[in-house]
């Protein structure tokens, strides 16, 4: 055997080595809600659901100037679930130049216009920094993270180098995007009593999107790589009529529902999510 087939082979047991020894001290963590967290992720959203009549806890409403200077605010949120009427879908590429990495978060509105956003995220310690690497490795929490638009949306509109392009989701079957909310909420309590850790493959923020439609409408979105890799997400979105598009194509739809530039011209005087929609004309 030659010196280099050795030395290949050495190197190669020597990974499996560092792999499993990795695996098994991963393996024996287990998540908490109980620890230091950075101020953004400091409390938990629960939902008191009695029927349709629902009080959100913990809503988180920051006055973000840039990400690290803002006015911290948490309030709570009362609204039926059945007066939710549309559902619409954030993409953030918070890497511009990694195009496959990306976030998604929905937003609900409801019959009075009104609207509140969940984004699914890591839940972080101080300190810590998101890392897809350490994502896969049980260094972080989950949790759904309750905002109003002008907090959850503005902070990566307004604050972060992000391209952030907001869609209107088509909901296919009567009543749907009300179901949509209450798997939600309900999903939010089960991370409130039982917490769980992050996976930048498995248990991400488009992976539980795609979990909670097809919770209330089977199969709606298949199995796929823009599920993984969300930033990857706008074909799948056209390809299975999940969207809306005014512009003919996924790429003219992309132009038109980019939002910076509206976010940054926003007043603060008039509601911040109706300032950086579109109005059809």
């Amino acid at each position: 055997m030659s010196t280099l087939t050795l030395l290949g082979l050495s190197l190669l047991i020597l990974s499996i080595i560092g792999i499993y020894s990795v695996w098994r001290r991963i393996r024996h963590l287990t998540p908490s809600n109980d620890l230091s967290w950075v101020n953004e992720n400091k409390y938990i959203a629960y939902a008191e659901i009695d029927n349709d009549e629902v009080i959100l806890k913990n809503v988180r409403d920051f006055n973000w100037r840039t990400t690290k200077d803002f006015d911290e605010k948490w309030i709570e949120k009362k609204f039926k679930i059945s007066d939710c009427t549309k559902i619409w879908l954030v993409l953030e590429y918070f890497y511009p130049t990694r195009r496959p990495i990306a976030h998604t978060l929905l937003s609900f509105e409801f019959k009075d216009g009104t609207r509140i956003s969940c984004s699914i995220e890591v839940r972080r310690e101080p300190g810590e920094k998101f890392s897809p690497i350490k994502g896969l490795l049980r260094e972080f929490e989950i949790m759904y993270v309750w905002a109003t638009e002008k907090d959850a949306i503005g902070v990566r509109s307004r604050c972060r180098k992000s391209e952030t392009h907001l869609f209107e989701a088509i909901i296919l079957g009567e009543g749907n995007q009300c179901r949509m909310l209450e798997s939600y909420l309900r999903r939010t309590n089960q991370l409130y009593e039982n917490p769980e850790f992050y996976n930048s493959l498995f248990n991400n923020c488009t992976t539980n999107i795609a979990s909670h439609v097809n919770d209330v409408y089977p199969g709606r979105v298949p199995r796929a790589i823009g599920v993984i890799l969300p930033g990857l997400s706008p074909k799948l979105l056209k390809r299975n009529n999940l969207v809306k598009l005014r512009g003919g194509s996924i790429k003219e739809e992309m132009k038109l529902n980019q939002v910076e530039e509206r976010a940054r011209a926003w007043d603060q005087e008039c509601d911040f999510g109706d300032a950086i929609r579109i109005v059809d004309s």
